[in-house]
């Protein structure tokens, strides 16, 4: 899969989400990377070996105050290792639209324990 075949199934997932969704997404960046960076993978609280398909920065709603002025946060989700993880394109689709949503629900305040994904 292309890279801009790529983009475009996660703005079709993006555009795809219920409508809650969307207001949440208000000063969200999110952003397709080909791969982690060191950084990426250092801040990611996980195995280092495995592939890391995704991740969140910034500061999650739930912990904002009325007063909160900080940078637009950014959802990044990662080509390389999405595409080494999946066999076939609807396995591509299905796993871009997981990670998406995953991210989103860190954004949203939830933990991994808390995410079906």
């Amino acid at each position: 899969m292309d890279r801009k075949e790529f983009e475009r199934i996660v703005r079709d997932t993006i555009e795809g989400l219920p409508e809650e969704f969307h207001n949440a997404l208000e000063n969200v960046a999110i952003v397709v990377k080909e791969e982690p960076d060191r950084p990426d993978r250092e801040s990611a609280d996980r195995d280092p070996d495995a592939e890391l398909l995704g991740l969140y920065y910034g500061t999650p709603l739930t912990e904002r105050g009325s007063g909160y002025t900080g940078f637009p946060d950014r959802i990044e989700i990662y080509r390389g290792p999405i595409l080494r993880t999946c066999n076939t394109i609807p396995e591509m689709i299905a796993e871009i639209r997981n990670t998406v949503i995953h991210e989103l629900g860190h954004h949203m305040g939830l933990s991994d324990e808390d995410m079906p994904y």
